[in-house]
């Protein structure tokens, strides 16, 4: 495998991860901590999410290091913030305002995320 893909399915491990903390987070902050708002859980989910992508991508993902740490991570966080947004006011048109399932609703946003976070990152954040 070269090196582009052996990079781009360890982005994909990576964001299986990210996901999943992200979904669990939500889950537990709607089904068990009875938000009102999937927006509001949803931005406290990404959060999470984030930060498990932030340490995968720059520790497996992106190896090289080009940048300090601090300076990653303040890329990271500004483009982050741009996705959870954009992620958080499509769950809330989805769910808040057309009522339709907040599951789908979150495939949907991350599918979008993928997309931008894998460009972002890699020739934004990451770049060698």
């Amino acid at each position: 495998m070269n090196a582009q893909a052996s990079e781009f399915v360890r982005y994909l491990i990576n964001g299986l991860l990210a996901t999943a903390v992200h979904y669990g987070v939500l889950t537990v902050n709607l089904e068990l901590l009875n938000f009102r708002s999937a927006g509001a859980a949803n931005f406290i989910a990404a959060l999470f999410g984030i930060g498990t992508s932030f340490m995968g991508s720059r520790y497996y993902v992106f190896r090289g290091h080009a940048q300090s740490f601090v300076r990653q991570a303040a890329g990271f966080g500004g483009l982050y913030a741009g996705i959870a947004a954009l992620h958080g006011l499509a769950l809330f048109a989805w769910t808040d305002s057309y009522g339709f399932d907040y599951r789908f609703g979150f495939l949907l946003a991350t599918a979008m995320q993928v997309l931008l976070s894998y460009f972002g990152n890699k020739y934004l954040v990451f770049r060698t």
